[in-house]
């Protein structure tokens, strides 16, 4: 789950040289545990492209404008956004700014379920208390409606792309060629952008230097969304070895270390679940309640209603995953979610 670390000077505002014709520029977040978002302006022959635009909040629209002014551009210069994810900040800021100066804004196709629901006024139950109900959180499902606002937010920041991206492709905006890589996992429309000639990987939140991506919150629910996120992490150790742009966190060296930290991180959290299972764990959240949480190895209880949502949405990933690869059995009844040891898994084991 994403919990920041580390200094926070990459959080520092400002205008950062990455590569020849790539910035970084750090934007505010309204939160503790992500106090910013990275976005990169890469300089084209025919205007700037952005990848990703933050949250559309007046102190990010406002630093947002100094740090372009501060790197010589202007927001007129911007001709198209290429976002990451639909989360709010990565997505919204682009969606406004692009309205104001004419710039496409693209998004992952994968994406699209999850903004048809968000638009779609009919809807007025919370998907998110279904999955609460199946992780068996209970209580926690009543601390996550205190915290919804009451009605609907309106969707002003939120309209959809004025282009879908679709599977593995490349783009050329302009004497760059950028491979355009489909990582769903993070969410189901995730994309990274790689420049092999700039030696460089625009990661979003599917490849973070520090932390680990949520897994499985999104408003269109997916069942397997772990496996998806290994798999993606897989298609991207096969490119090259490049420099890590993350859209939270510093640049770093090495896309594939840090890759490779990621999978081994997710195989020990297979093995923890499983472990609290032969505890005597049988749902999401009584697995989540024996595991520690963040980079600090906090308890559940000691986490705020929001990041322990996540928590139980990533212990579903990882339950359904080893459910998937035959070490969990599950059942339901009530709309909760049980799981234990697979007969083979306990045998092994014992």
């Amino acid at each position: 789950m994403m919990t920041s670390t580390g200094s926070g000077a990459w959080t520092e505002p400002g205008s950062y040289p990455v590569a020849p014709g790539i910035t970084r520029i750090p934007l505010p977040l309204p939160m503790d545990g992500l106090r910013a978002v990275n976005v990169y302006v890469i300089e084209t022959d025919s205007g700037l492209v952005l990848v990703d635009g933050g949250w559309s909040i007046a102190e990010s629209r406002t630093q947002f404008e100094i740090s372009m002014k501060e790197a010589g551009y202007a927001l007129s210069d911007i001709r198209r956004f290429l976002v990451t994810h639909l989360h709010r900040d990565h997505y919204t800021q682009a969606y406004v700014v692009g309205r104001e100066v004419g710039a496409d804004v693209a998004l992952g196709l994968g994406d699209k379920p999850s903004m048809d629901l968000m638009h779609d006024r009919s809807i007025s139950h919370d998907p998110n208390l279904d999955r609460l109900k199946l992780a068996g959180a209970y209580e926690l499902a009543a601390n996550w409606t205190a915290m919804m606002p009451a009605e609907r937010p309106p969707m002003d920041d939120y309209g959809m792309p004025d282009q879908w991206l679709d599977r593995d492709h490349t783009i050329d905006i302009g004497g760059r060629v950028l491979a355009a890589v489909s990582t769903p996992g993070h969410t189901q429309g995730h994309f990274v952008f790689a420049d092999a000639s700039a030696g460089v990987l625009f990661a979003g939140d599917h490849v973070l230097p520090t932390i680990t991506p949520s897994i499985g919150f999104e408003p269109a629910w997916v069942r397997q969304p772990l496996r998806d996120y290994l798999d993606s992490l897989r298609k991207v150790r096969e490119l090259p070895d490049l420099q890590l742009l993350p859209a939270h966190g510093p640049v770093t060296a090495s896309s594939h270390a840090r890759v490779d930290e990621l999978v081994a991180h997710h195989d020990e959290r297979l093995d923890a679940c499983a472990a609290a299972l032969a505890e005597g764990a049988t749902t999401a959240w009584e697995v989540a309640a024996l595991l520690p949480w963040t980079n600090r190895g906090r308890r559940l209880s000691e986490l705020d209603p929001f990041n322990s949502t996540l928590a139980a949405f990533e212990t579903l990933a990882h339950l359904d995953l080893l459910q998937a690869l035959g070490r969990v059995t599950v059942s339901e009844a009530d709309g909760v979610a049980y799981y234990a040891q697979a007969p083979t898994a306990a045998t092994v084991s014992s």
